[in-house]
């Protein structure tokens, strides 16, 4: 501005316009950054969350280079956090009350209104927000209250936001997945022996004198706490998942077929993709299991499901057996499967067994025991002598003599003389119980084949490395059973009425020489102590699932869900 000069009663005064500026002392981003730390708007009065909503408005839609700052500052706020301000060096807590965990689930529905009116002045929203979800995630070692609730609330952005559901499934299965494998069973039985041990020996406090950082009941028996860390993080989350996948599907009680179906197929595409290639994972995989008790229709899609992976020769030969392994545990543990439907499996796998030993034997070649060229063979052997262990009864009960004429009818003697030798490569316990019940109804004499495979060695395995062949010390199938039984405690409640337990044979006639000598163990259930091989756990991907169908659905509308919250 210019300089004037003027004279008032003789003086002179020089008159400047004076130059007025705004120092924002940065970016806008870093303003923004900054603005955050200083006014924490979660918690606060209504009027300051408001005026805080309106401006994250009014900022995404004029100016939407912000939008993945704005996503990002919500979604910090998706685990539990204690406010504090800093005021001239001085740390002050912006509210009078310090319980962390008080009022959060007000805290969350003014982060989920903040992300919704985001959402609705960007409509490319759900584009950008997983990368935010990936890189926000709660580091694995956290604490299972803040992975709990930053799962919640991903989960409750599924709601609003269905678009991105089977991806927000795929993040936090693969999470749950690294839990999974950190837990093995071994360490998880262990922990609640030492658990148990320490209960026995020390007397417990009185109420009220425990360590606050302690998460315990003052009673033993009401305890529902796993004492694995990493096994009590999966519970946590289990039990999350458990509870959202029952609040999807159910409304005011009743199953919501349209809902159940999407749900289904979601759940199914993350199975193919992270479960079904993961070894040795204990828990995770019983989301499925779970989700098919709640319809017939859907038991019958999964397992029509991994029908269509096992006897597909495209498929990779590992995830075949997995499928067979899968077949086979799930048939076996679940309840709610009918007999009728276990009949049905075994008849599409018994023939699938035949006509594989037809197509060898029409080859001309000499049949070799030999893993590498027939996992999935030996694999869908093992699959059926498995459930027959387990639904022999089910099978009999009723009926004997139909019973019994429906299980000759399997040609089972056919499958164990056969040169491939099923019974020299399945899990010496499933091995021997196969053989007991099968001689206890004269089915099939197993004792000659198995006496003359133990005194031969162990079958040989090509190595990985391209060297020498080796001779392998444990079982070559390297093969677990899926649904073994579920030792988390707070969400194995909702698995347990479903499940079918091991329970042992009275007759001892059953067992051959060699198992009753052993003698019965304390566990009830692990029939396969100590025969299932350790190996290493990953992670694995396949690039396409299948899409099986299940029953017409009623045309039934969509209400709101009342999503069950976990705090």
């Amino acid at each position: 501005a210019g300089t004037s000069v003027r004279t008032i009663d003789s003086r002179e005064f020089s008159i400047a316009s004076p130059v007025k500026s705004v120092r924002f002392g940065g970016s806008v981003s870093e303003i923004l950054a900054k603005h955050e730390q200083k006014l924490p708007w979660i918690g606060r009065r209504q009027a300051v969350v408001e005026e805080y909503m309106t401006f994250l408005g009014n900022l995404v839609s004029a100016q939407t280079v912000y939008l993945c700052a704005c996503l990002k500052m919500v979604v910090t706020y998706f685990t539990p956090m204690r406010v504090r301000i800093c005021v001239e060096g001085v740390n002050i807590s912006d509210s009078e009350d310090e319980d962390e965990y008080e009022n959060l689930s007000r805290n969350f529905d003014q982060c989920h209104k903040a992300l919704q009116l985001i959402a609705r002045y960007v409509p490319s929203t759900s584009h950008f927000l997983m990368p935010v979800f990936q890189e926000n995630f709660p580091f694995i070692q956290k604490s299972s209250r803040t992975l709990e609730c930053y799962v919640h609330n991903l989960l409750r952005v599924s709601v609003y936001i269905p678009s991105i559901r089977r991806d927000i499934l795929e993040l936090i299965i693969g999470k749950m997945l690294q839990l999974d494998v950190s837990a093995s069973r071994s360490d998880i039985e262990e922990a609640e022996e030492i658990a148990m041990q320490n209960l026995q020996g020390h007397p417990l406090k009185e109420e009220g004198l425990f360590d606050m950082d302690e998460d315990m009941p003052a009673n033993p028996s009401t305890m529902a706490v796993t004492s694995h860390s990493v096994a009590e993080r999966l519970d946590t989350l289990m039990a999350v998942l458990m509870a959202y996948v029952k609040d999807i599907c159910h409304v005011n009680g009743s199953l919501h077929v349209e809902r159940t179906k999407e749900l289904y197929r979601d759940l199914l595409s993350v199975f193919d993709k992270l479960i079904l290639p993961t070894h040795a994972s204990c828990h995770v995989q019983y989301i499925l299991f779970y989700l098919c008790s709640f319809r017939l229709a859907l038991t019958e899609a999964f397992l029509d499901h991994l029908w269509k992976i096992l006897q597909n020769p495209s498929q990779p030969a590992i995830l075949r057996q997995a499928a067979a392994g899968y077949l086979g545990s799930f048939l076996a543990r679940a309840k709610f499967i009918p007999v009728l439907t276990v009949r049905a499996c075994l008849d599409l796998l018994i023939s699938w067994i035949h006509g594989y030993i037809d197509s060898q034997n029409s080859s001309g070649k000499q049949a070799c025991c030999d893993i590498n060229l027939h996992g999935p063979f030996y694999s869908t052997c093992q699959a059926v002598f498995y459930v027959l262990i387990f639904r022999h009864r089910a099978l009999l009960e009723g009926h004997m003599k139909k019973g019994l004429e429906y299980l000759q009818s399997l040609n089972l003697e056919r499958v164990v003389m056969c040169q491939l030798n099923p019974l020299k490569l399945c899990l010496p316990t499933v091995t021997s119980m196969f053989a007991a019940i099968t001689r206890k109804y004269q089915i099939v004499f197993c004792y000659n084949v198995i006496e003359r495979n133990n005194r031969q060695l162990l079958p040989v395995v090509r190595s990985s490395t391209g060297g020498d062949c080796v001779t392998t010390k444990t079982n070559p199938l390297d093969s677990f059973f899926p649904f073994d039984p579920y030792l988390l405690k707070r969400s194995g409640q909702a698995i347990e009425p479903l499940y079918q337990v091991w329970e042992e044979f009275e007759d001892t006639e059953l067992l051959s020489p060699r198992t009753s000598k052993q003698g019965p163990r304390e566990d009830d259930d692990d029939f396969l102590y100590g025969d299932t091989p350790k190996a290493d756990a990953i992670v694995g991907m396949t690039p396409n699932s299948f899409d099986s169908n299940l029953c017409s659905p009623n045309s039934i509308g969509s209400p709101p869900i009342t999503f069950q919250k976990p705090f």
